[in-house]
């Protein structure tokens, strides 16, 4: 039967210590690199530590993704509804310079046409109404100097140039119309205005005998017209 030694056991036991510390020590470092993957088998393969750690960042990554994405276009899409404004106002303002450009134009042709209007209108004021004694008169609203000639042998046979000669019968004036008051249809002023006396009675001679000279034939025949 051997007797126990009490150094040997001492040392079994420091030795036994070191062992236990040792051990729990390779445990946690094992833990620390080594995990195993969950729903893998024990003997299957294991996963580093530190890609496990990094697994949290690569979701929240992707979870970023879908906003960012509408971020993206709802930027585009706003910059979209930017360019269709800035275009509808820049159509907006085309057509309301073509309009504006119409009117001005529209104004200035108005404008013109006004003025052409004025000046005919001073041209024909410049052409001066027959003026002088009636038989100056009956030459420029005749004209003719042998139409003139054969009128004026009439006028001088009928009322001696007086125009307000009048006949007993109810003939009146230079050209003694009968009844006078036939020549308000050149003027309401035939009674004194030796100007529409012989416009009536050019007219009258025209008519019925086709010239002051054909009228004047007819009444050398006949002494009345």
């Amino acid at each position: 039967m051997s007797v126990p030694n009490p150094e040997r056991h001492g040392r079994l036991s420091r030795l036994h210590k070191i062992s236990a510390a040792t051990g729990a020590a390779a445990v946690g470092v094992t833990a620390f690199a080594f995990t195993v993957v969950p729903g893998q088998k024990s003997s299957g393969s294991v996963t580093a530590g530190p890609e496990m750690a990094a697994k949290p960042v690569a979701l929240q990554t992707a979870a970023d993704s879908p906003a960012e994405q509408k971020a993206s276009i709802d930027a585009q899409t706003s910059a979209a509804n930017d360019r269709a404004r800035a275009h509808a106002k820049a159509e907006a303002r085309k057509k309301a310079e073509a309009r504006a450009k119409a009117r001005h134009e529209a104004a200035v042709k108005a404008e013109r046409e006004r003025e052409l209007a004025a000046s005919r209108s001073a041209e024909r004021s410049k052409v001066k109404s027959p003026s002088g004694s009636p038989q100056q008169i009956a030459r420029q609203i005749i004209g003719d100097e042998t139409q003139f000639q054969c009128f004026s042998n009439i006028v001088e046979k009928e009322s001696g140039w007086n125009v307000h000669a009048q006949n007993p019968s109810g003939a009146y004036g230079l050209v003694q119309a009968l009844p006078g008051s036939k020549m308000a249809s050149a003027g309401p002023d035939w009674r004194n205005n030796a100007a529409t006396q012989v416009k009536w009675g050019l007219n009258y001679m025209k008519d019925r005998y086709g010239s002051p000279c054909g009228a004047w034939s007819f009444w050398q025949s006949n002494n009345w017209y």
